[in-house]
Order: structure tokens, then sequence, then C-alpha cells
């Protein structure tokens, strides 16, 4: 047989044989002396479980084990840990449908920052009741970024703490009046503002004593974060977000 014949009766394509060639998982025939190869009834039985086993799931790494002669490694070994892999991912997908069904579930109440994790979701359709306010919207955004890259564990402990923060309406409106305060020193002309101490104070009496705890209000997040997050705010914000955690600390000594 030539190379389109082989294929064509293993039922791929003329450059994946040549692919498989190249990676040394099908021996290459002897040429005719026109320069063709001959291919042989061995060539594609071999390319057959060569499919069999890509369609299976495998790599082509594993299946160069599976063919070796002194790859140590049987079949069955090799279909165990497919099927372990398998398994794992199938969970996963499960898991992330499981999320978007809990998201959609919402009926269009959907945050404008998701898609975001069940837990974010509901904590900030509680921060939505309230006047549109920009450092509520920043907080949006970094409660956002901070449920991409912390760990399930943190991103769950974090958002059970701040959701006692607007878990009544008088608790969301006590935290829209400490965004007002912040919002109204955007045009601050320096840190030592007097108004700053006052949203400073407004805000550590905000944060629920369950974040207490935890030392490190943003996991997952290190000392750049912050400083980023400092330098995108107006000078007399940041002071009073800074002075706020220091107060929030040391009321947890």
């Amino acid at each position: 047989m030539r190379i389109g014949e082989l294929a064509v009766t293993v039922g791929v394509t003329t450059r994946t044989v040549r692919h498989y060639h190249h990676l040394g998982l099908l021996p290459e025939p002897e040429r005719r002396p026109n320069g063709y190869r001959d291919y042989t009834l061995r060539h594609a039985v071999v390319l057959a479980r060569i499919r069999r086993l890509t369609e299976l799931g495998l790599g082509l790494t594993e299946v160069r084990d599976v063919l070796a002669d002194d790859a140590g490694r049987d079949l069955a070994e090799v279909l165990e840990e497919l099927d372990a892999d398998l398994a794992r991912q199938e969970a996963a997908i499960r898991e992330r449908r499981d999320r978007l069904r809990a998201l959609l579930d919402r009926e269009g109440n959907l945050p404008a920052e998701g898609p975001v994790s069940p837990e974010l979701a509901a904590l900030l359709t509680g921060m939505a009741h309230g006047p549109e306010s920009p450092m509520a919207a920043r907080d949006r955004e970094v409660l956002a970024l901070i449920d991409t890259v912390a760990s399930p564990e943190s991103r769950q402990r974090l958002m059970a703490a701040l959701g006692s923060a607007f878990e009544t309406p008088a608790a969301v409106a006590r935290a829209h009046e400490v965004y007002a305060l912040l919002d109204a020193l955007a045009d601050a002309d320096d840190a030592d503002d007097p108004r700053v101490d006052e949203a400073a104070r407004a805000l550590a009496d905000c944060l629920p004593d369950s974040l207490l705890p935890e030392t490190d209000l943003a996991p997952g997040l290190d000392d750049s974060f912050l400083r980023a997050l400092y330098a995108d705010v107006a000078p007399a914000q940041a002071e009073a977000i800074r002075r706020a955690m220091r107060m929030f600390t040391e009321r947890g000594r």
C-alpha cells in the first residue's frame, strides 16, 4: 500500500501518518525502487491501534509507552491512569456546571463584574442596594480580582466574613455612608485633610469582627497589590484606607 491508501484504510490523513513517522510511533517502511514507501498490513495494524488509543484520550507520549516493548508499562496500567484522569476532569466539569447553574439561577441579577463565584455574586448583590459610588465600584472590581486569584478556602472565608457587612439594610446603609466619606476625599488637597481620620474610623468600624482572625484581608495577593491599590486612588483616600487597616488590626490585639 502507498501512504494515501494506508491513510484511507485506517481513517486518518496522510499528514497524520507522516507526523507519526516523525515522532517514531509508526516505523517507516522500505522504499520501492521507484521511491514510493511500501506499507504492509503490519503498518495498518499499528496505525489503527494508535488511532484507537488516541481516541480514548491518550497523549502521544502515552501511546509511545504502550507501543514500546521495553516501556515497562502495560496497556491496563495506562488505561487505569487515563480513567482516573477522566474522572478528575468529569468532577471538574460537574463543579463548573454547578457554578454556572448557580449564576444562571439568579434570574438576571448577574453582577457587571461577572462571571464570579456564587458567594461573591451574593455579596455583590447586597452591595448594589445603595447609591452609586466610585469607591464601591472599585471595591467590586477588587473583590472580583480576589475571587479569581485566592484559593477556594480563602475566598469562601473572606466572602463569608464580608457578607456580614451587608446582611441587613442598616449594615448596607452604613457601608454606603463609608463609601460616601471616601468618595468625598477624591478631591482632597492632601493626606492631612481632617476628613481622612473620620473616613478611616468609619471604615474600621464597618469591617466585621469576623475578619479579625484573618491577618490577610486579601488572601492570595501580596504587598505589591496593596501598593497598586493605593496608587490607584487619591492620596487622601489611600491614607484613610491605611489608617483604617491599622485601627482594625489594633482592634484585634
